[in-house]
């Protein structure tokens, strides 16, 4: 019998700066009506110029540790998803392995963007499942804000900064914790979300910085109508694979891109909205922070028991997008 590796503890943080819609409107030509009914979104955290990706993941994670019942030095792993590191190298991971204090464990960065959470759970279970670590810490943490141009308000409305962590260990309950996941990966769709300059590709000069590459782009209504899709296909195909039906799901977990896309998601399922757990309203799209911040919360709220299914699902740049089924533990 296979191993079960669950969620042990769950941790979340967010900066303390609201950005709301009526604030936004001091800076691109835009109101509050116009966001909330194309996107669903209210507000959104913005760190200061002093919040990095690795402070705001560092709090996150002490979080989920202590509600691990456990201590730094009992972390064997650390893996964190993120599109915004602090630095191009070294990986933030190692940055956030430092100010944890944790012992001179493995630790590195996987760049799926939204889809993030996804692979780092993939990637952790595997590794604990089958070497030698006991506990991983996976951290999912964004500093959006960083790469918007605040200039251009088809994007700039739609993120905010956060994150939230998960510490796995083994279990010796019985199909409990992390039961599968199907990823996919497009990169010949790669020109619909992208950052064009930065990269060794278009490494920084004058003329990259006037045309603006250095922001992040997109092709808003290519991408809704790919991750509605995918998103809705990659769920079915899980169930299937699980010998489940949509009405075995207490609790779908979806990244927060757009209110449109999860209604969307929900009527196509047959799933009813009280099952779909959204934040997006506070928090616009965080990345890969998205998913693990809206499953603390909905576990926190009591929406989550033992023996539920849960389904997390996610669509992001690259293009990448997947969806995991996890069936939560009693202890």
């Amino acid at each position: 019998m296979a191993v079960s590796i669950i969620l042990k503890g769950l941790g979340s943080h967010v900066p303390a700066k609201r950005l709301t819609n009526d604030d936004l409107t001091h800076l691109v030509a835009t109101s509050d009506e116009w966001i909330r009914t194309r996107s669903g979104i209210r507000e959104r955290r913005i760190a200061g110029p002093d919040e990095n990706p690795s402070d705001l993941g560092a709090e996150a994670a002490r979080k989920a540790i202590a509600q691990a019942g456990l201590k730094p030095e009992d972390i064997d792993l650390l893996i964190v998803g993120t599109m915004t590191p602090d630095l191009p190298f070294p990986s933030t991971a190692c940055l956030l392995q430092a100010k944890l204090g944790l012992r001179q464990v493995p630790a590195f960065d996987v760049a799926a963007a939204c889809s993030g959470f996804l692979y780092i759970l993939e990637v952790g279970t595997a590794m604990v499942r089958c070497g030698p670590y006991r506990n991983a810490l996976i951290v999912g943490t964004e500093k959006m804000s960083s790469m918007l141009d605040w200039q251009d308000r088809s994007t700039c409305v739609l993120f905010g900064d956060g994150a939230a962590a998960a510490v796995l260990t083994r279990s010796d309950e019985p199909n409990v914790g992390f039961l599968g996941s199907i990823l996919h990966t497009d990169g010949s769709q790669v020109g619909l979300l992208l950052q064009p300059g930065g990269g060794s590709a278009c490494p920084a000069t004058h003329a990259s910085i006037e045309e603006r590459k250095h922001f992040l782009k997109m092709n808003g209504k290519e991408v809704f109508k790919i991750a509605v899709r995918e998103m809705e296909q990659v769920i079915r195909d899980l169930l299937v694979q699980h010998n489940l039906t949509s009405s075995q799901i207490a609790c779908v977990v979806p990244h927060q891109a757009n209110i449109r896309i999860l209604d969307a998601l929900a009527t196509r399922l047959e799933i009813p909205m009280d099952r779909i757990v959204v934040n997006i309203d506070r928090y616009g799209n965080t990345s890969a922070a998205s998913i693990p911040l809206a499953l603390e919360e909905a576990h926190a709220a009591g929406r989550i028991r033992p023996g539920d299914y849960i389904i997390l699902v996610a669509f992001g740049a690259g293009l990448t997008w997947g969806a995991t089924l996890i069936r939560w533990h009693s202890r």
